[in-house]
């Protein structure tokens, strides 16, 4: 592999991130996906480089460390997301209370599915 062939995979690389970056900030999950086969295979042939070109690939490093930690955040909000809608739904089927002497109580609540037919 010559430089200008590390050097192109360095700028396709780098050009990538920046573009999986603008995907994370807009919540984008079609996109990061879709990058995500792009991105291996660059790094798979960017591990093949020689030691002498690792200095270039420094500026990278830093891309995909500040790529990862909004990957991490938007990983966090989604489980976070997952588990309000999870409540709502243990919500709606039943309720959690607290009786005069401070037993807890649960409340079984009706979950009707009916279809309302106009003419």
């Amino acid at each position: 592999m010559t430089d200008t062939t590390a050097q192109d995979l360095i700028d396709k690389l780098d050009k990538l991130l920046e573009t999986e970056r603008a995907a994370l900030l807009a919540g984008d999950l079609e996109t990061i996906g879709r990058l995500l086969e792009q991105k291996e295979q660059l790094i798979d042939h960017l591990n093949m480089i020689a030691p002498q070109n690792q200095r270039a690939l420094a500026g990278l490093h830093d891309k995909v460390t500040r790529n990862q930690a909004l990957l991490d955040g938007a990983l966090q909000g989604i489980r976070k997301v997952a588990a309000r809608m999870a409540a709502i739904r243990r919500i709606r089927r039943s309720l959690e209370t607290y009786d005069e002497s401070g037993q807890r109580q649960t409340i079984e609540g009706e979950v009707l599915h009916r279809v309302e037919k106009r003419a």
